[in-house]
């Protein structure tokens, strides 16, 4: 059997957001202060393997964190495609401010989520055609080999959604915890295999 390109997903330390607002693409800032967590994740990490991130500054600094932690391995690519998912007119606004301006808008987008875009925005749907792409392509590049990616919550959901064939409103149903780490294996073949999804410090 051939062997599979072995990715590793790391989602970004909790974002420090204290207007409650929807985030999304926006840039804001991070808590790596726990040094057991960042440990314990750079000890499960492999020594050899591809570093991609999202070029946010939330996935930068973690991965700069893991790295301090004793993560090794390259310097990471910025992947654009492994984004979170784009909010549109909705970004950076408070949550309570925008539901009471756009209530009907704001139920169907947050009740039918998957192919509902917010004013300007992109759907779960959208997001996981982007984030499938960018691991097929970087699978061909690494065929057989480990890549470790620092990105987010919607965009670690669109990865399984694409590796497991399933529907993107059923993938939005993953807990994905921060610092958490999903493992999907893809395959030369189109074949794939999702080892373990939200492993958090506290198990390794």
């Amino acid at each position: 059997m051939p062997t599979p390109t072995r990715w590793w997903l790391v989602r970004h330390a909790p974002v420090i957001n204290p207007d409650n607002s929807i985030y999304g693409q926006i840039d804001l800032d991070c808590d790596v202060a726990d040094d057991k967590v960042f440990s314990s994740v750079a000890r499960l990490l492999p020594k050899k393997a591809l570093w991609l991130q999202s070029p946010l500054a939330r996935t930068r600094k973690t991965a700069a964190a893991l790295k301090a932690a004793g993560a090794q391995g390259p310097e990471p690519v910025d992947e654009k495609r492994l984004m979170e998912q784009h909010f549109g007119d909705w970004q950076g606004g408070n949550r309570q401010e925008i539901r009471d301006r756009h209530p009907e808008a704001y139920r169907r987008f947050w009740l039918a989520p998957a192919d509902e875009r917010a004013p300007n925005g992109e759907s779960f749907v959208d997001v996981v055609g982007r984030v499938g792409a960018a691991l097929d392509e970087w699978s061909e590049k690494q065929p057989g080999g480990d890549v470790v990616a620092v990105m987010h919550g919607g965009s670690i959901r669109a990865a399984l959604s694409h590796a497991l064939s399933l529907a993107p409103a059923r993938a939005l149903s993953f807990h994905v915890e921060t610092v958490s780490v999903t493992r999907v294996d893809l395959y030369p073949d189109g074949q794939s295999a999702v080892v373990f999804v939200n492993a958090t410090p506290w198990r390794f």
